[in-house]
């Protein structure tokens, strides 16, 4: 019986430290970028909305919202747990998230509708089946704690302890709303500062395939195919699999008249402006990114970068008098390329030199200064 009960302390302590601290970091890492939360969400309603009723095309508005109260939620819930803080609220609520969580994961996995669950946003990605698998082993150690969640002695007295879940709430959502308002703190998308874009269209690695061959009832594997005489050719497989796709593999770019513009995008010095969605794209700033591109005009090649309908873009650039061309790229790429909507790009020679938000939208000098640097 003692025994039993030093290894539920220890227990207790691994459940603890391991169920925080991963809610935590799973919600800092989403918290550094909420609008990617918001576009697996938008992902995830579209999918329930064809497989389960059309009602949640309802949540699609709401999806950031959404969002960042689940991020904001993984936090506080992690901070709660490891000062044993109301553990019967925090139990309760840690297992009903979980479960929901687990529910999502297992139904990527089998669908394989979504296949990516943002668990860790785009700093860790793990495949649906990976997913799911972690939700299993997160649930045996909830379970746990849910189940003797009336036997933990808090750390901290009720007040300081509600001080330190609100102060937490409140830095959470401070955070996720500046980052939404600007950009992620730390960008870990292939389209991040430094990186040029044609080398992440490479693959890391050539494919190294693995033959397998039979010489009666031997088998024989080889990296080169074998052509001996008595040996039977079986089957094949590639070993490097993980390591032979590249970053980028959808980033293309078209003309109103259809041409092919991808490899003109790397030559020179490009200034985008990304507006993955011209009728959502906020006003807030035109007038600044407006100014901007005159100023560029004869230095810098200036021009829309969009997944909406030339019409409705045209009728913007006439409203908002942006005389600059558009071309044509698919909307999840211009998410990813930058989380604002309309945001700006300065590509050099392909290699990216600045990403801003339009609340950040640069100067003329900032571009230039930029440009001229090594």
């Amino acid at each position: 019986m003692r025994g039993w009960r030093i290894m539920r302390k220890v227990i207790d302590q691994v459940a603890r430290f391991f169920v925080g601290g991963l809610f935590i970091f799973s919600g800092l890492i989403k918290l550094n970028d909420p609008v990617g939360t918001q576009i697996k969400m938008e992902e995830y309603f579209e999918v329930f909305a064809t497989d389960f009723g059309a009602f949640f095309h309802l949540f699609i508005p709401w999806a950031l919202e959404i969002g960042l109260i689940m991020i904001v939620l993984e936090i506080v819930l992690g901070v709660a747990l490891l000062f044993f803080f109301r553990m019967n609220l925090t139990a309760w609520t840690l297992l009903l998230l979980l479960v929901f969580f687990t529910f999502l994961t297992g139904y990527s996995a089998i669908t394989n509708a979504v296949t990516d669950c943002g668990c860790f946003g785009d700093a860790i990605k793990l495949t649906p089946w990976q997913s799911f698998y972690k939700d299993l082993v997160l649930m045996v150690f909830v379970l746990h704690l849910f189940w003797y969640r009336k036997k933990y002695v808090p750390v901290l007295r009720s007040r300081e302890g509600w001080a330190v879940v609100l102060a937490t709430a409140l830095i959470s959502f401070y955070a996720g709303i500046y980052a939404i308002r600007h950009l992620p703190f730390i960008d870990f998308r292939a389209y991040h500062v430094g990186a040029n874009i044609p080398e992440q269209m490479r693959p890391p690695e050539q494919p190294l395939i693995e033959y397998t061959f039979k010489r009666g009832e031997e088998e024989v594997r080889a990296t080169s195919f074998l052509t001996e005489p008595g040996l039977t050719y079986v089957s094949s497989r590639v070993l490097n699999e993980d390591q032979i796709k590249p970053k980028i593999t959808d980033y293309t770019v078209t003309s109103p008249e259809g041409e092919d513009l991808t490899q003109a995008t790397f030559v020179g010095s490009k200034l985008m402006v990304v507006m993955y969605d011209v009728a959502k794209a906020s006003p807030d700033n035109i007038e600044r990114v407006r100014q901007l591109t005159q100023q560029l005009e004869g230095k810098v090649d200036c021009y829309i970068l969009t997944s909406s309908e030339a019409a409705t873009v045209d009728a913007f650039r006439h409203e908002h008098q942006l005389a600059i061309p558009f071309y044509f790229t698919d909307a999840t790429v211009l998410k990813t390329i930058i989380r604002s909507n309309p945001g700006l790009a300065l590509w050099r020679d392909g290699t990216v030199l600045g990403n801003w938000h339009h609340n950040d939208t640069p100067t003329y000098e900032d571009v230039l200064e930029l440009l001229v640097a090594p």
